[in-house]
C-alpha cells in the first residue's frame, strides 16, 4: 500500500466517524455575521490553521479549495462568494464528498444565505485537478500538501498556478519543520498520513512554492503545532512541528527572483525628508514600512546608520514595498 493509498483509508474512516483530535487546529474559527457552522462540520474540520482571509475574498471571487473536510472551510468561503458554483471543492475520498454534502444540508437550515448550489463539490485528485486553466481568484488548501512526498507535492503547486488566473492567490496551511526528520518518520506511511511526518523546513516549502512560478510569497502566521517525542516515536531527540499559513500570488516572477515577506520592517530615521534608494522603495521618517526579504537585504548591505531593519516577524498583513 502507497503512502496515498494509506492516506485515503485515514480520510475515509475519518469522513465516516469524525475524529476530532485527527489534526490539531490551533486557529480560532471565524465568527462572522449570520454565520453558523454546524457541530459536525466543527468536528470534521481537519487542518492546521485558517485558509479564509476576507482581504483575499473581494468582489464574489470563484474560489477553489482542495481537500474539502467536512466542509467547513467550503462554507466559509461561500459566506463571501454567494453565487451558483462560486466555490468548487475538490477530493479523491468518495466518502469525504458525501459526509460534506450531508453537512451542506445542516448549513442550509442554520443559515438563510446560504444555498448548496454555491459549493459544487467534485471527485478529482491535487495531482490532476478538474478546473480548467486560469479560472480561480483564489485557491486553498490547509493541512494536505504536507502530506504529499516532494515530487507530487511540486506537481500539486503546479496544477494550483495552473488553474489560478493571473494576480490570483494560492492560500495554503501546512506544517513545517526546522529539525531534520528521521527516514523512519519521514517513511512512516500512516504518519505523513497523519500530518506529522511530512513537514518540510519552511524555506524549503518556500522554495517549491516559488519554483512554480509564484512571484510573490506572503509569511502570514507561524505558530507551534505538534512534537514528536522518543517516547511516542522513533526518534532519539525531540521534534518541534509549526504550522505556518501562507499567501502565494501568481505575480510575474521579478528578474531578481520572488518577494517573500517574512513580517521584517525598515524604519528610516534620518533628517531628511526621506530616503529613496531610487528601487521604488521610499522610507518616510519614522514610518514602518513593511519589506520583502530581499528589499531588507539590500537596504542592510547599505550599511546606513538612519535605517533600521526588523527581524522576521513570521507574520504578514499587507501593504510594503512590492
Amino acid at each position: 500500500m502507497t503512502y496515498l493509498e494509506t492516506t485515503k483509508d485515514v480520510y475515509k474512516e475519518a469522513a465516516e466517524n469524525p475524529n476530532v483530535g485527527l489534526c490539531c487546529t490551533i486557529t480560532p474559527i471565524w465568527q462572522l455575521p449570520g454565520l453558523d457552522i454546524p457541530v459536525k462540520m466543527q468536528q470534521m474540520n481537519y487542518g492546521c490553521g485558517s485558509t479564509v482571509h476576507p482581504r483575499d475574498l473581494v468582489n464574489h471571487p470563484k474560489i477553489l479549495y482542495v481537500g474539502v473536510g467536512g466542509g467547513m472551510e467550503l462554507l466559509q468561503f461561500a459566506y463571501f462568494s454567494r453565487q451558483q458554483g462560486g466555490v468548487i471543492g475538490v477530493d479523491v475520498v468518495e466518502e469525504m464528498i458525501t459526509a460534506c454534502k450531508e453537512n451542506f444540508v445542516e448549513a442550509e437550515k442554520l443559515n438563510p444565505w446560504f444555498r448548496r448550489e454555491f459549493v459544487e463539490v467534485k471527485k478529482g485528485d491535487a495531482l490532476q485537478l478538474p478546473v480548467d486553466d486560469n479560472s480561480i481568484d483564489v485557491a486553498a488548501q490547509n493541512c494536505l500538501f504536507n502530506i504529499f512526498k516532494q515530487e507530487e507535492l511540486a506537481q500539486a503547486l503546479n496544477e494550483m498556478y495552473r488553474v489560478l488566473k493571473p494576480r490570483g492567490r494560492l492560500v495554503m496551511s501546512d506544517p513545517t519543520c526546522e529539525t531534520a526528520m528521521p527516514d523512519s518518520l519521514r517513511n512512516d506511511e500512516r504518519l505523513r498520513a497523519l500530518c506529522l511526518s511530512g513537514s518540510l523546513p519552511l524555506w524549503e516549502y518556500i522554495k517549491m512554492i516559488t519554483d512554480a512560478g509564484f512571484g510573490t510569497v506572503e509569511v502570514r502566521a507561524k505558530r507551534p503545532y505538534r512534537i514528536l517525542d522518543p517516547k511516542n516515536y522513533d526518534t532519539d531527540k525531540l521534534i518541534y512541528i509549526e504550522s505556518v499559513e501562507v499567501c502565494a500570488i501568481k505575480d510575474p516572477m521579478p528578474a531578481d527572483g520572488p518577494c517573500v515577506f517574512t513580517g521584517k520592517t525598515a524604519i528610516y530615521f534620518g533628517s531628511e525628508e526621506c530616503f529613496d534608494d531610487n528601487k521604488g522603495h521610499v522610507l518616510l521618517p519614522n514610518q514602518p514600512l513593511a519589506v520583502c526579504d530581499k528589499t531588507a537585504g539590500a537596504l542592510a548591505l547599505l550599511k546606513r546608520d538612519d535605517i533600521f531593519i526588523s527581524d522576521s516577524t513570521w507574520f504578514y498583513d499587507g501593504g510594503g514595498c512590492c
